[in-house]
């Protein structure tokens, strides 16, 4: 095994309940980030996303 490799090895077994529920709660945040930028920067809303870009500037 090279450094590398050995540096970026995981005991799984070793990970505690704490560890678990971290790691599965980081997934879900990324999995859900992922899908809400998808969601909200797809080309079909375009048009719309360019109506809302200067919103707060004229705002006042």
């Amino acid at each position: 095994m090279s450094k590398l490799e050995q540096y970026f090895s995981t005991d799984w077994a070793a990970l505690t309940t704490h560890d678990w529920a971290g790691l599965i709660v980081t997934v879900l945040v990324f999995l859900g980030m992922l899908i809400t930028f998808a969601l909200a920067l797809r080309p079909s809303k375009r048009k719309e996303m360019e109506q809302e870009k200067y919103k707060i500037l004229n705002d006042d």
